[in-house]
């Protein structure tokens, strides 16, 4: 049964955080790939999904499906991590700032700092239930 635990008390700072993302990732997305396509479209693409992971992720929290968070979580920080790296060992491939492109320095580098906490909350959640 799925446990409600990961999006109350604390745990809606989390998904809050989450929500937020999500919405600025996706206007950002979809206006790179309708206006600037063809400029870098991999990268656009890959912002989408990091766009959607985020929206499935904010879900998954919000409603206490804590294995469904877990993997988009992970898949988040590890998005985050190889595009981070792509976009400097390929620049040419990353012209424009993305949530994953250099580790989210267009966001504050809260792409990728969230994925670490939200990690740590599912953690401590899982080992509450665990007590």
């Amino acid at each position: 049964m799925p446990s409600a635990h990961t999006g109350t008390g604390p745990g809606r700072i989390v998904v809050l955080l989450y929500a937020v993302l999500a919405l600025a990732a996706t206007g950002r997305s979809v206006l790179q790939i309708t206006e600037y396509f063809d400029r870098a479209p991999l990268s656009y693409l890959l912002s989408a999904l990091a766009a959607a992971i985020y929206l499935v992720a904010t879900f998954a929290l919000a409603r206490g499906r804590e294995r469904l968070a877990a993997v988009t979580i992970t898949i988040e920080l590890l998005g985050v991590l190889v595009v981070g790296l792509a976009s400097f060992v390929a620049p040419q491939a990353f012209p424009d700032k993305t949530v994953w492109s250099h580790f989210g320095a267009g966001y504050g580098y809260v792409p990728l700092v969230l994925p670490v906490l939200g990690l740590w909350w599912l953690r401590r959640v899982r080992l509450s239930h665990a007590a």
